[in-house]
């Protein structure tokens, strides 16, 4: 798959604005949840569902024709259910429902609760065996299908992880674009203090995967990850992003605190501030 170049930064840039106002909102109603990598994360959401990366159909949200999107960190929720709401997968307003009683918007994704949701989310490291077997029966049915998945770097903790990167690089999965989302932080503080993950361009190198490091939230970068990503034979790719928890709660940014948390009325005042 060739990646459209002829791409709208700006229009990237103002959705991915769109969807943080909408996690600030969400969580706000809600009164609990996780901020930060749903924040961080938003950029590359917005890449993958509104840059012409993602082959998807709103309208036929299971289509045998789609790429496959696993959201491995299930706790960032918020921003794909975003994400999902503004492609046309579900109304609008319904986001405002996030963890609500009888809600479809779960504070982890539940498995076709909403249309579009590929897997449930929860226990991290899970996510990207998950895709690494959706990947290998499309290699099966020599399908040209792709398959996406995001981590955050304190889920590079887990051990599942690694045996899925050693799966994935044995079997040439290059149909696998993995996306780890490096906030630097995790729900025991900051994850070079509670258990490093670093060097991860060496790690996932040695583990023969195709490595690309980027800053996660430049749309050009981003873009051009992904394209090079596409174009990949013989092995699989991780993109490893930079990013900043939290982003676009600049009181809050890059702090611990921040990775799982409700918006409070004054930080919520605060917010709406400085988005107008």
């Amino acid at each position: 798959m060739e990646i459209n170049h002829n791409i709208n930064y700006s229009q990237l840039e103002e959705m991915a604005k769109k969807l943080r106002d909408n996690v600030i909102e969400m969580l706000y109603h809600a009164g609990s949840g996780h901020p930060g990598g749903a924040l961080s994360s938003a950029d590359i959401i917005t890449s993958l569902y509104f840059g012409e990366v993602l082959k998807h159909f709103p309208q036929e949200p299971y289509s045998l024709d789609r790429d496959v999107f696993i959201l491995s960190a299930g706790h960032y929720c918020p921003v794909l259910y975003a994400a999902l709401a503004h492609s046309g997968y579900f109304p609008v307003p319904e986001l405002k429902t996030l963890r609500k009683f009888g809600s479809r918007l779960l504070g982890h994704p539940l498995y076709k609760t909403l249309p579009g949701i590929e897997n449930s989310g929860g226990s991290l490291g899970q996510g990207i065996s998950i895709a690494l077997g959706v990947a290998k029966a499309f290699t099966i049915d020599n399908k040209s299908n792709r398959v996406y998945c995001l981590m955050g770097d304190g889920e590079q903790e887990e051990g599942q992880v690694w045996e899925a990167a050693l799966f994935a690089a044995h079997h040439k999965l290059d149909n696998l674009c993995a996306i780890i989302d490096v906030n630097k932080i995790q729900i025991d503080g900051y994850t070079k203090d509670v258990c490093n993950t670093e060097p991860l361009v060496a790690k996932y190198e040695a583990f023969n995967w195709h490595v690309i490091r980027i800053d996660g939230h430049d749309f050009n970068q981003i873009i051009s990850a992904f394209n090079e990503a596409s174009n990949t034979k013989g092995k699989p790719t991780v993109i490893i992003a930079d990013t900043i928890s939290g982003k676009g709660l600049p009181h809050l940014e890059g702090t611990v605190e921040i990775h799982g948390k409700g918006i409070t009325t004054r930080e919520y005042d605060l917010t709406r501030k400085e988005l107008i």
